[in-house]
């Protein structure tokens, strides 16, 4: 007979939560959710062996476990720790937490140019959040920042290395879902780029996935450049039977046209099914696919403002002083009135 695994109590920001063996910091806490949940650029909880890159998960371990109450002597990444029984952990309720994260996000906007306005990944990019929640008001960088020129690997990627803060998450995906991995990290220290050798393609049928994970604008689909922003566009999950993936994706509509295909994202913008490059570039017609339902969105979106999931019908006060449900001749008529 199997030995009954018993789970662990780890308490995170005063909340207590019971957690199988293994589990990290980050997903523990992504298990009760809300703001006490670390922000996290690099790890990706499909892709194996991420996280540990950018820091910004950084959380403090007030008390190791029951059998060992000493608290770890400094902050360590949610996303690589892993809990033990009776662990404590303070991420938001810790100053030290704060000031470090603040200075993380500091650190990783040294270089990143400030493209906002015209780049695609606005509305939808972690870093613009970070930066908001956790970033100053002035830079104190002295120095010029670095720049790379664009480079296009691939007939439908583009790669900004200027705004790239190193997460490795588009070199895992090529080491995990493609065939032979054609890009890396080159150099080191500042100098440190996301390169393919001499330049060469990524045309790998899974290799558009690096646009979905990339957390910045970095990575982005040439076929989708600069033709809308994304709170523009209503998504809608849809389907379509593929023999080389899964076939459920999201589709981002302006009217009655697609401007582009991703992956279905979960609540901390981690693709659930990975998805070829024929039904992200080449498949852009509704007849093409079986649409679902419009896709999820959070309140705190930026996107949410242009996104709605249903319509109440208005109603208006009768003469009588009740309330009836009133067509949209009606309410046009009342609102003339007005």
């Amino acid at each position: 007979m199997a030995e009954e695994v018993q789970n662990f109590k780890v308490t995170i920001d005063g909340i207590t939560i019971d957690v199988a063996p293994g589990t990290t910091i980050l997903n523990a806490a992504r298990q009760i959710g809300g703001d006490i949940v670390p922000p996290a650029m690099c790890y990706y909880s499909k892709l194996e062996g991420s996280g540990g890159k950018c820091r910004t998960c950084l959380v403090k371990v007030s008390k190791g476990s029951e059998k060992d109450p000493r608290p770890m002597p400094k902050l360590v990444a949610s996303c690589r720790t892993t809990v033990m029984d009776g662990m404590e952990v303070l991420n938001i309720t810790s100053p030290d937490v704060v000031d470090a994260r603040n200075a993380i996000v500091e650190m990783l906007l040294i270089n990143h140019p400030l493209d906002c306005p015209v780049c695609d990944q606005a509305g939808e990019c972690k870093l613009q959040d970070l930066g908001y929640e956790n970033g100053a008001l002035q830079n104190r960088y002295e120095f010029d920042r670095r720049t790379f020129e664009r480079i296009d690997i691939g007939d439908k990627i583009q790669l900004h290395m200027n705004r790239c803060i190193l997460c490795y998450r588009c070199v895992f995906v090529a080491n995990q879902l493609t065939p032979g991995r054609e890009h890396g990290v080159l150099n080191r220290g500042d100098h440190a780029e996301i390169s393919t050798f001499i330049h060469n393609a990524l045309d790998s049928d899974f290799i558009g996935n690096v646009i979905d994970v990339c957390p910045v604008g970095a990575l982005t689909d040439k076929t989708f450049r600069f033709k809308n922003r994304v709170w523009f566009t209503k998504p809608v999950d849809a389907h379509r039977d593929c023999p080389t993936c899964s076939g459920k994706v999201t589709l981002w509509y302006k009217g009655a046209d697609v401007l582009r295909v991703t992956g279905r994202k979960d609540a901390y913008d981690e693709v659930d099914e990975f998805i070829c490059n024929t039904c992200r570039f080449d498949t852009k017609d509704t007849a093409d696919w079986i649409l679902d339902t419009p896709t999820p969105i959070s309140d705190t979106s930026v996107i949410d403002s242009n996104h709605y999931h249903s319509f109440a019908i208005p109603a208006v006060i009768q003469p009588d002083g009740k309330l009836q449900e009133a067509n949209l001749e009606q309410l046009a008529r009342t609102e003339k009135l007005k």
